[in-house]
């Protein structure tokens, strides 16, 4: 017999009078990671309660999360009315709504579909029903929704651990019941789920294998009331008229071929912000001490073996097969079992280190190698290595994205070798770079998350009490404030994430620090310390920007095209009245790009109003028209967007475009 009673998390809010309406679920100090958040419906000791909680309200974001999954629950229950025979998978919240995917025999959905979908799920949400709660034995669902023909279920069923709590939600009439296994948390009623609309639909692979059967998923998006929902659709519509996938076409900056399937072509104008945005880290690297290094794109894969990547991430990494290797058969067959193998037996890892050699999906193992290239001093730390080195991950078709997610990118990538009593001034350092660079591109509102150890980890508890503390410490001492995610750091250290809001509100993870004792040690790396001894540094994983591919998606929307002067890839347009004026306008382009200002021309025969259409098209900052007056006294018109500046010599030009094209700089501090 349980000791600690069970009542439902509702009876003991209730006891305690913590329960409105507004009440969606209960967070518990107890539990951490998503298991921290319940719903109302779920049995609890009342010492859970008393170990510390607070109530999760509909208009916060995890009460947003428990309505997007229980509408989630709510679309999948209309699709399966309007769409007999139709089987369901996962239907999980999202950062953005909520997506369910389905096997739906003989067809796709089409936006008709969608429509009628939604009309259905309105129908649902005005009965009221409540979702109820039910534990149920492994064998019995298993039993349960093999009747119901939920294969999918099944066999997701069938793979958890054997202590895995089984629970299936409902709604709906007694006897009409929709039924799910699901682990919640589930809002208390349907009433709760009014404001939804669907989005999109896209395909899909069951459980993200191209090789399994394809599905349909069904995206949508949920909100605590009318008013948010209307307010975030605005925003969706506002995003579609920036979408980088858009703007790059339009703008000539990047292109994407059949020939290499998720790796941009980045053409002159995009190749000209790219450079322009790594020189400008170059620049900031230059005052915060960092030394920039070239590593090679190939490796033998005993290097990837040494740092876990081959036993934890083969399959999402390319390999680089020669000729000879091709010979054997029997042995490359041998290596294509190894790679595919999702627990790799000691055997299978050493005849990848032995015969295969990897493209690098990250920079860290190579760093490792070069720290210990030679013998390191403590007065040699820390050590900040950055390389802007290609990168090279495999990402399934179905999650690709225009340059938001590439299978070729470039970070920018650092990583600070230290002592450990060095860490946290390392971190507070690195803050400072981040927000120098991030108040030069205009991201103002900058949100931290400090993730803690996660389930399952590697090194001792003395090591990650440190490394958090040195994070958390670095935050406090210069008045950041951070919220906590719990579980969430990588296997081997914790780490702060940096997320960024755009100039239409949407939330963007870019810089990441990482702290790491675990691959130093594994890589064996050693630095001599004042007494004469080897001791282990600690290694920094950061990135500022991130990969400069997805960060050029993410900016490019920010700024809807509209690129700062200092990165624009021309910072002027001359604009031609007549071509009796085109001997001074030929002359004036090349004064200014003798001035180091990146200009071009429109001497075609196109009317003056036309032309500036066609220069407002293409994002020029600046606008130049070039008339009989501005000939006759070597100057420019000059216009800035909506306004007219007037007209202006051509060294004053100059001057103007060169001051405001130079490299942002955070003020010096007194």
């Amino acid at each position: 017999m349980d000791p600690s009673p069970k009542k439902t998390a509702r009876e003991l809010l209730e006891a305690q009078g913590k329960l409105d309406p507004s009440v969606v679920a209960v967070k518990l100090a107890s539990r951490r990671g998503s298991d921290a958040v319940v719903d109302l419906m779920t049995p609890l000791p009342e010492t859970e309660l008393a170990a510390g909680f607070h109530v999760v309200r509909k208009d916060s974001p995890e009460g947003l999360e428990v309505i997007r999954h229980s509408t989630a629950h709510v679309m999948a229950d209309a699709v399966q009315k309007l769409f007999p025979g139709t089987k369901v998978t996962f239907g999980p919240a999202t950062d953005n709504g909520f997506y369910y995917d389905f096997d739906r025999p003989g067809g796709t959905f089409s936006e008709e579909d969608l429509e009628r979908i939604e009309a259905k799920m309105r129908e649902i949400v005005a009965s009221k029903s409540p979702f109820r709660r039910e534990a149920i034995a492994r064998q019995d669902a298993i039993d349960l929704f093999t009747r119901m023909g939920e294969t999918y279920k099944v066999e997701w069923m069938r793979s958890l651990p054997e202590d895995t709590e089984f629970t299936v939600y409902k709604h709906g009439a007694p006897g009409q019941e929709w039924v799910d296994f699901c682990k919640g948390p589930h809002v208390p009623s349907t009433e709760l789920l009014a404001a939804v609309k669907l989005t999109a639909v896209s395909g899909t692979y069951w459980r993200g294998d191209e090789r399994n059967p394809q599905l349909q998923r069904i995206y949508g998006t949920a909100f605590h009331s009318e008013k948010a929902l209307a307010a975030y659709l605005k925003q969706l519509e506002e995003a579609k008229a920036r979408d980088h996938r858009k703007l790059g076409k339009e703008l000539e900056l990047f292109a994407f071929d059949g020939t290499a399937v998720a790796s941009p072509f980045f053409l002159p104008r995009g190749a000209k912000i790219y450079n322009r945005m790594i020189d400008y880290i170059r620049d900031v690297y230059v005052r915060y001490r960092y030394e920039e290094i070239i590593t090679p794109q190939v490796y033998s894969t005993e290097l990837f073996k040494t740092s876990g990547h081959l036993a934890n991430y083969a399959e999402s990494m390319y390999y680089a097969i020669a000729a000879d290797d091709l010979a054997d058969g029997a042995k490359f067959e041998k290596v294509r079992q190894a790679i595919l193998a999702p627990d790799k037996s000691e055997e299978q890892l050493e005849l990848l280190a032995r015969e295969v050699r990897g493209v690098k999906p990250m920079n860290c193992p190579g760093h490792c190698q070069l720290f210990s290239h030679r013998k390191r001093s403590y007065r040699e730390l820390p050590w900040r290595c950055a390389d802007f080195g290609r990168l090279h991950r495999y990402e399934r078709g179905g999650v690709v994205h225009g340059l938001a997610r590439v299978r070729t990118f470039c970070q920018d990538d650092a990583h600070i070798f230290c002592a450990p009593e060095q860490m946290e001034q390392e971190i507070v350092s690195f803050n400072a770079l981040l927000d120098e660079v991030y108040g030069a591109f205009g991201f103002t509102d900058v949100r931290i998350k400090l993730a803690t150890r996660p389930e399952r980890r590697v090194g001792a508890d003395s090591l990650w009490d440190a490394a958090e503390k040195a994070l958390e410490d670095a935050l406090r001492n210069t008045g950041r404030s951070f919220d906590l995610a719990e579980g969430e750091g990588a296997f081997y250290g914790p780490k702060l994430e940096f997320h960024v809001k755009d100039a239409i509100g949407r939330s963007w993870q870019l810089g990441t620090i990482q702290v790491d004792f675990n691959m130093p040690a594994r890589f064996g790396l050693k630095y001599v310390d004042h007494e004469g001894k080897d001791q282990t540094p600690v290694m920094l994983h950061r990135a500022i920007l991130g990969s400069l591919e997805r960060f050029f998606a993410v900016y490019l929307e920010h700024v809807g095209g509209n690129f700062p002067v200092w990165l624009a890839p021309e910072q002027v347009c001359l604009l031609t009245v007549s071509e009796k004026v085109e001997d001074y306008a030929r002359e004036a382009l090349a004064y200014l790009e003798s001035r180091g200002v990146r200009a071009v021309a429109d001497f075609s025969p196109d009317k003056l109003g036309a032309k500036i259409r066609n220069a407002r098209g293409m994002r020029y900052p600046y606008l130049a028209v070039v008339g009989a007056k501005e000939a006759e006294t070597r100057a420019l018109a000059l216009r800035r967007g909506n306004d007219d500046l007037g007209a202006m010599s051509l060294e004053d030009v100059a001057a103007r475009i060169a001051a405001e094209g130079a490299f942002p700089r955070a003020p010096e501090k007194k």
